[in-house]
């Protein structure tokens, strides 16, 4: 028996294009969010909906997954930060930017 209520998959035309920034700095768990929603507000942050793929806080990089149409946002947030953030690349896949899922060794 079918689901009268089950909701139809978006198409791919209307989902969020993501980009991945690969991203060094201190505390990157924490500053990120900080940074986007200090510079922007509550809206810019949810407009921008970051979220972590890698976290390595021993080399300091992560690899970070943004909005598309929020990207010089997010790169704006970090540049003023005054601890130093620093977006090394830009991609809109992790292949491409040279990251092995479940470690960073290949950054």
């Amino acid at each position: 028996m079918k689901n009268p209520h089950k909701l139809k998959p978006l198409k791919p035309s209307m989902r969020e294009n993501k980009r991945y920034l690969l991203v060094e700095g201190k505390n990157l768990d924490r500053n990120i969010e900080q940074a986007i929603l200090e510079f922007s507000g509550i809206l810019g942050l949810k407009k921008a909906s970051p979220g972590f793929i890698e976290l390595d806080v021993g080399k300091n990089k992560a690899v970070v997954a943004v909005n598309r149409e929020a990207i010089d946002l997010v790169r704006a947030s970090l540049a003023i930060w005054p601890e130093k953030i620093t977006v090394k690349r830009v991609s809109g896949s992790l292949k491409g930017l040279g990251v092995v899922k479940k470690s960073l060794g290949k950054i």
